[in-house]
Formats: C-alpha cells, structure tokens, sequence
C-alpha cells in the first residue's frame, strides 16, 4: 500500500466538480494510506466556510463533507511533534508554518505530498523537496 501526505486543496476536490476533481478522487477511492496533520482538518473546514461565505456551497454540502472526512481513515501526525521540523522548513524554503506541517509528514514519512496548491507546488517543483512533492494531475 502507498503512503501520501494529502493537503486541503485535494480534499476539498473530492467534494465538488472541479479541475482535477477525477485526479483527487483517486487518492480518496485508492488503495493508498492517507497522512496528514491535525490542522487538515481545520484547513479544509476553512476552505468549505470561503466556499459557504461566497455562496459556491450549501451548509448542507459543507456539513457533508465534514462528517465524510470524520469517517474516512486518516493517519493523523500532531503539529506539536512535527513543529520543529516544520519551522525548519518554512525558514529555509520560504513556506507558511501550515504548508510546512505537511511537508515535514512527508519528509518524517518518506513520501510525497499530493496538492493541487499551484503557488506551492511552483515553488517547490524544482528544488531539493521535489521528490516530496506530487501535483495532483500527476498521480498515476
């Protein structure tokens, strides 16, 4: 079984008819370990309320896709143990702390983390963490 690190901008697509919606949906309908940290929750509920407040959802979907993440299978890593690594990560490759938390899951885990985040994964295509990093069209 492959193991990814998924970030929030994935996960939101398997919710909603998007751009690479089918790409994502083949992580959540895989035969794949799913990793992330504890803030993927918070994140994804940030990025439904966005979706809530620009009136592209109802809070019936939103809810739904709330209670669907606390039902799937998640190996969850506490910020509090991979923070130092995160901050070592977010200094040197110029990232936020949150998109750092998944890569240091990555890094701890020796897999890539799968975004459909453009500006990080632009950011990082071609430097040391490449190998870290999968954009979301490019699963197999």
């Amino acid at each position: 079984m492959s193991e990814f690190v998924v970030d929030a901008s994935v996960a939101v697509k398997w919710f909603f008819a998007e751009i690479h919606e089918a790409s994502a949906l083949k992580l959540f309908r895989g035969r794949h370990n799913l990793l992330v940290p504890d803030v993927f929750f918070a994140e994804v509920g940030h990025a439904l309320t966005k979706r809530l407040q620009r009136r592209e959802t109802t809070m019936a979907v939103a809810t739904g896709a709330l209670e669907a993440l606390g039902a799937m299978v998640f190996q969850i890593h506490p910020a509090h143990a991979i923070a130092p690594l995160a901050l070592d990560v977010a200094t040197r490759f110029q990232r936020s702390f949150y998109d750092s938390l998944y890569l240091a899951v990555a890094l701890l885990r020796h897999c890539q983390l799968v975004t459909a985040d453009g500006p990080l994964y632009r950011a990082l295509e071609q430097g040391p963490l490449r190998s870290h990093v999968l954009w979301v069209a490019d699963l197999a």
